[in-house]
């Protein structure tokens, strides 16, 4: 039985690795705010943009999906948790639009209005890049995956998006649950403790869920010590009390920020359970 199983993920990775490898995709980069950005982070060297990649056209299903890398607020990892993901994608017919959003230094507006117009700027191609305007989604890490979340549970009409994906995310600003390093970059930590409380209330993502927040995939390790499990876990359990379709997949190891990494001991479950999800709607 091991032996066979042991087959089988063999046989699947080589399919994977050989159904992959004819997409890959050279990214275009484009400014996101070519007039300027509006809200301010004190950083004028620190500049949003895109990065697009899109598959064939013949072969294009009309879906996109718009990435948030992770980083804690403070920076991005931008290739595992953006990049590399592109091959990925595109073979499924997916366009993927890498974001490299300004870091908030406080000002928890600044990466939000990147995210939302991330997913306008879409909206505006998509004849050219032949997507679906409603078939646009939004994926995050960590907390980029908090990012993800609060354009799922706050964005209106043009900016909300039709699903999330979600990896090891940063879901609640509780100080008794969240990454604090996430938690003082996005809100700051010069406020007064009835505001932060507000905040903090606000940007909870899981109790912001309704019925109207899009279906989700959810990943996480169930030994990540950087963003306790709770977080996903408890996004997903009011998804789910709120009849919005979700799935989520905990692992037993991988700790936290595996991204696309292959080095990552369930990187191939977790590879054909996504695949397996965007293939069910």
């Amino acid at each position: 039985m091991i032996i066979m199983r042991s087959l089988k993920t063999i046989t699947t990775m080589l399919l994977l690795a050989l159904s992959m490898a004819a997409f890959a995709q050279k990214g275009t980069k484009m400014d996101l705010w070519p007039k300027g950005a509006p809200n301010n982070n004190g950083d004028e060297n620190d500049k949003a943009e895109l990065t697009v990649y899109l598959p064939d056209a013949k072969k294009s299903t009309g879906r996109a999906v718009v990435c948030c890398p992770g980083g804690g607020y403070s920076h991005l990892a931008m290739d595992h948790e953006g990049h590399q993901w592109a091959t990925f994608f595109n073979s499924k017919g997916i366009a993927l639009i890498v974001l490299k959003y300004r870091m908030p230094h406080g000002n928890y507006n600044v990466p939000i209005s990147d995210a939302e117009e991330a997913i306008r700027t879409v909206r505006r191609n998509a004849v050219d890049w032949h997507i679906n305007h409603k078939d646009v989604g939004i994926m995050g890490f960590s907390a980029g995956g908090h990012l993800a979340s609060t354009i799922a549970t706050h964005s209106k009409d043009d900016a909300a998006p039709n699903f999330q994906i979600l990896f090891y995310p940063v879901i609640t600003m509780d100080p008794a649950f969240t990454h604090k390093g996430s938690h003082d970059n996005f809100l700051g930590q010069d406020r007064s403790k009835k505001e932060m409380r507000k905040l903090e209330t606000e940007y909870s993502n899981d109790i912001r869920v309704n019925r109207t927040t899009p279906r989700a995939f959810i990943a996480l390790s169930d030994d990540d010590r950087a963003v306790p499990a709770a977080n996903g876990f408890n996004y997903y359990s009011e998804l789910y009390r709120h009849d919005v379709p979700a799935s989520i997949h905990i692992y037993p190891t991988g700790g936290h920020g595996w991204g696309y990494r292959e080095t990552f001991a369930f990187h191939y479950e977790m590879i054909f359970e996504l695949k397996a999800w965007l293939e069910s709607f």
